[in-house]
């Protein structure tokens, strides 16, 4: 959500950067909600005039009637009546006015950083560097699913009958394997000097309204029937949630957490042959990290994380690369947005493993996340990048260390949480 100063003085601006991300037809919504803003205005200062001349006429009646002026006090007190009913119907206008507002502001998107390349959608997303060497071997990499079944590692018919599709079992070495790599993206951040959090995996619905947009939260979030609770699509929502109306000391700054939960989404629609593996999910863990700073130095944090999330793969032997994501790609509240892309040398192409965050104030406008400095109280900046997602993760890992005679190559970093164990079979 952006400052509403910004629509009072510069209207252009907030059009410019609708336009920039393919959403025109959002453009009359600055009008609208400038418009709104001048009557909210008028209204509460209309009903602060009206208030401080309420106040002046009732401490004026004692003294009316002190001086015997019993008829000309009556009067004043059904003038003062009659201002009350006026004052209370402005109240209640700008309430109505406010909510107006409120609603409209949560629909136009943030204002993007000048880096950000201009793109309708994902298909204009830029590559900015690859790391590590994409190696297409002189063997077949079967699909990931069947190298785990033959491991017996993976139980998907028995996921189905106890909650359907899109579910999993993991098993034994694989099961051991998905945990360690989380277990090692949780110590290499640790390690970077982040407070390890475990947060609530369900949050109310204003929290969930703060950190991410309506379209999202519909196409994501799984909802507690019967409850003002929702189940968390990544942790980042209860990590941000956590300092929910808070003013956090100028000392704290920078907070940097690294978190672990589950993560629990739709994930609507049919995607054939990855229905049978484990690429789209409706449930998965993830080692996330958060970071709340000063406006200032949020573009210094967002360099920082993106490249530990590169790190932890390249040490995973695992390559990866770093995508720009266009103008059109980046979700309403987000200022600037990379995904970090795992080499599948079975499809011979990157997909998506992480995706890294600069929201600017927007998150901490609406949840009310400040700090105070000289010239008084101001939002802070809110960041967020997956550190690793499993089992994403995983099917990188798989695929880049499967050997030609069916085993698993793990990588070194690992083998402290394999239990010493180096291949599996």
């Amino acid at each position: 959500m952006i400052d509403i100063k910004l629509i009072r003085e510069n209207r252009d601006i907030v059009k410019e950067n609708i336009k920039k991300k393919f959403q025109d037809e959002k453009l009359p919504l600055v009008d609208e909600v400038y418009n709104l803003d001048k009557e909210y205005r008028d209204c509460k200062s209309k009903g602060d005039e009206l208030r401080s001349e309420k106040n002046k006429l009732s401490s004026s009646i004692g003294e009316l009637m002190r001086n015997k002026k019993v008829d000309e006090a009556n009067k004043t007190k059904e003038k003062v009546s009659s201002m009350q009913h006026e004052i209370e119907e402005l109240g209640q206008k700008e309430i109505e006015l406010e909510q107006k507002i409120k609603e409209i502001m949560m629909v136009i998107p943030n204002i993007i950083d000048e880096s950000v390349p201009i793109g309708k959608d994902d298909s204009e997303n830029v590559e900015v560097e690859r790391f590590g060497e994409a190696v297409v071997p002189s063997y077949e990499i079967p699909y990931h699913a069947d190298i785990i079944e033959a491991l017996n590692g993976m139980d998907k018919d028995a996921a189905g009958r106890t909650s359907g599709q899109g579910f999993y079992y993991l098993l034994g070495d694989i099961a051991r394997l998905h945990e360690a790599m989380i277990a090692y993206a949780r110590d290499y951040m640790i390690d970077k000097g982040f407070t390890y959090a475990i947060p609530p995996f369900m949050i109310h619905s204003d929290v969930v309204t703060g950190v991410m947009s309506f379209p999202e939260m519909e196409a994501m979030m799984y909802k507690i029937e019967g409850e003002d609770l929702y189940l968390i699509g990544t942790s980042e929502h209860s990590m941000i949630g956590r300092f929910k109306d808070q003013i956090v000391p100028k000392t704290d700054l920078p907070i940097r957490m690294t978190s672990y939960s589950p993560c629990f989404r739709k994930e609507g629609g049919s995607h054939g042959l990855e229905e049978r593996g484990l690429y789209r999910v409706h449930q998965f863990e993830k080692q996330e990290m958060i970071v709340l700073c000063e406006p200032e130095e949020s573009m210094k944090y967002y360099e920082d994380m993106w490249k530990y999330t590169v790190e932890v793969f390249k040490n995973l032997d695992i390559p990866v690369r770093q995508l720009e994501c266009c103008s059109g790609d980046l979700a309403d509240l987000k200022v600037k947005s990379c995904d970090i892309e795992a080499w599948s040398p079975r499809q011979q192409k990157y997909f998506e493993v992480g995706s890294c965050s600069n929201l600017g104030d927007a998150q901490s406008r609406r949840l009310g996340i400040r700090t105070k400095g000289e010239n008084g109280t101001y939002y802070v900046h809110t960041l967020n990048n997956t550190v690793l997602a499993s089992p994403r993760g995983l099917i990188a890992l798989i695929e880049n260390n499967y050997q030609e005679d069916g085993s698993i190559k793990v990588p070194k970093v690992l083998w402290p949480y394999m239990g010493g164990k180096k291949i599996i079979k």
